[in-house]
C-alpha cells in the first residue's frame, strides 16, 4: 500500500514537473542534437508533408504508434521541443524517469481512463506548446492501424488546437531485442484539422471528433504504402459460395458489393434479401448490397473474391482486373483441400491484377457451413499481416480457419 502510493506521488512530480517548468533545456537540445544525428545515420527518415506543421502556438500531433523511437522521429521534424506521453512503468527507475521528463515525457496510465495525464496534456497545448498523442493507446508493431481511443478528440475539444494527423511506417523494424537495426523510416503529416472548443465534451462528442481525425492519419498511412485495413469487400459470383462468403463478410462488419451475373438476378436478391444453400435459404445482412459486376467500384475495394468457376476465372480477370487497387488483398475460395496446383490459379491472378496479395481459401464442406459455425476452411497467404487481417475477419464471423501444409499462393503476389 505505502508503495503504491510513493510511486503515486512519484508520477504526480513528473506531471507537475511538465505543467510548470517543461523540458529542462540544456539537457533536451543535448540528446536532441545526438538522436538526430543517430536517426538520420542509422534510419534515414523520409519526412512529406512538414510544410503542414503550424509554426507556432498550441498543437497537437496525432500519430500511429509502432516503436519505442517513433516521439524522437516526430520531434526531428518539429524545431521547437515537444511533450509526449510514455507508460508509467518507464518511470520506475529513477534516473531514467528523469531523463524521460527532462525530454518532454509524462506518464500515463495505459488501460484505463487516466484524468492526470489529460489535464497535463491539456495544460501543456494550452500554454502554446506541442504534444504527440498516440491515440492507439499502444504499440501496435504489424498489420494495419488499430482502433483510436477518444481521448485525442477530446483534448482537440478542450483546447481548440489543430490536430497534425501523422503515420510514421518502418519503426518497428528498428529494433530486435536489444539488437539495433539500421533501417528506412518514413513519416508522413497531413493539413492540420480544426474543431470548435468546448469546455466539457461529452464522451461521444469526443468519439465522435476522434472518428474524425483518426481517418486521416489512416490516409497519411495508406500513402506511406501501409497495411490497409478491410473496410470494402467486393464478391465476384452470386453461387452458394460467392453468396456464402458476402454473407460472412458482412456479418464481420465489411460493406460488401456482391456480383450477380445480371441485373435481373441482382434485383431479385435485393429485394427478396435472400438466397437458397443446399437445403437451407440464407439471409443477407444489411451491409451486403447486391449489384452487377459491372457496377462494382474496384478501384476502392479492399478485398475482392473471386468465387467463379476455374474455367471462367480467365474471362473474369481479363475483364476487372485491371481496375482492382494495387493494395487490394485477393481471395480465390475453392472446394475441398488447397493442394500444390491451386498455386496456379494464384499466380495466373496476380500477374493479371492490381492486388498487392493473394490468398487461397479451401472449404472442405458445403458452402452453407461457413454461415453455420460447422465449416472446415483453409486459408493460405504467404504475407502474415495480410492473413492476419483474412483470419479476424473469418473469426469475427466465427469461422475457424486452419492452415495447410502444402499449397503457397504466389509468393511474388503475396510480398507487399
Amino acid at each position: 500500500m505505502a508503495g503504491a502510493e510513493s510511486s503515486t506521488r512519484a508520477l504526480a512530480r513528473y506531471h507537475e514537473r511538465a505543467r510548470r517548468r517543461g523540458v529542462r533545456p540544456v539537457v533536451y537540445w543535448i540528446a536532441r542534437a545526438i538522436l538526430q544525428l543517430a536517426i538520420n545515420i542509422l534510419w534515414r527518415p523520409a519526412r512529406h508533408g512538414r510544410e503542414n506543421i503550424p509554426r507556432s502556438g498550441p498543437l497537437i500531433l496525432a500519430a500511429n504508434h509502432r516503436s519505442f523511437l517513433d516521439p524522437f522521429i516526430v520531434g526531428i521534424c518539429i524545431r521547437r521541443p515537444i511533450y509526449f506521453v510514455a507508460k508509467q512503468e518507464l518511470f520506475e527507475k529513477r534516473w531514467q524517469a528523469w531523463i524521460l521528463n527532462a525530454l518532454g515525457a509524462f506518464p500515463v496510465r495505459r488501460g484505463e481512463s487516466d484524468q492526470e495525464m489529460m489535464r497535463t496534456a491539456r495544460e501543456i497545448v494550452e500554454r502554446g506548446d506541442p504534444v504527440v498523442i498516440f491515440p492507439e493507446g499502444t504499440r501496435i508493431r504489424n498489420g494495419s492501424l488499430g482502433d483510436p481511443k477518444r481521448g485525442v478528440g477530446r483534448l482537440a475539444l478542450e483546447t481548440g488546437a489543430p490536430v497534425v494527423p501523422i503515420a510514421i511506417a518502418g519503426t518497428e523494424h528498428a529494433r530486435r531485442g536489444l539488437r539495433i537495426r539500421p533501417v528506412k523510416v518514413k513519416v508522413r503529416f497531413g493539413p492540420p484539422l480544426t474543431f470548435p472548443r468546448v469546455h466539457e465534451p461529452s464522451p461521444s462528442l469526443a468519439t465522435e471528433v476522434t472518428a474524425r481525425i483518426w481517418p486521416c492519419v489512416e490516409l497519411q498511412w495508406e500513402w506511406l504504402g501501409g497495411l490497409t485495413p478491410l473496410h470494402q469487400a467486393a464478391v465476384v459470383g452470386a453461387g452458394e459460395i460467392g453468396t456464402a462468403l458476402a454473407a460472412v463478410l458482412g456479418r464481420a462488419g465489411l460493406e460488401v458489393q456482391l456480383g450477380c451475373r445480371t441485373a435481373r438476378q441482382a434485383e431479385r436478391l435485393g429485394a427478396s434479401r435472400a438466397a437458397t444453400l443446399g437445403t437451407g435459404t440464407l439471409e443477407l445482412p444489411d451491409s451486403v448490397t447486391p449489384c452487377t459486376v459491372a457496377d462494382i467500384e474496384f478501384a476502392g475495394v479492399d478485398l475482392v473474391v473471386f468465387a467463379v468457376p476455374l474455367r471462367t476465372l480467365p474471362v473474369v480477370v481479363g475483364k476487372v482486373g485491371p481496375a482492382i487497387g494495387e493494395r487490394a488483398t485477393l481471395l480465390l475460395p475453392a472446394r475441398g483441400e488447397i493442394r500444390s496446383h491451386a498455386a496456379l490459379p494464384a499466380r495466373y491472378a496476380a500477374e493479371r491484377t492490381g492486388a498487392s496479395t493473394v490468398a487461397l481459401l479451401g472449404v472442405r464442406d458445403e458452402a452453407g457451413s461457413l454461415l453455420n459455425g460447422a465449416a472446415r476452411a483453409e486459408l493460405v497467404c504467404d504475407n502474415p499481416d495480410r492473413r492476419k487481417q483474412l483470419e479476424a475477419v473469418f473469426a469475427a464471423a466465427a469461422v475457424d480457419l486452419a492452415a495447410p501444409a502444402t499449397a503457397e499462393p504466389d509468393r511474388r503476389a503475396a510480398a507487399a
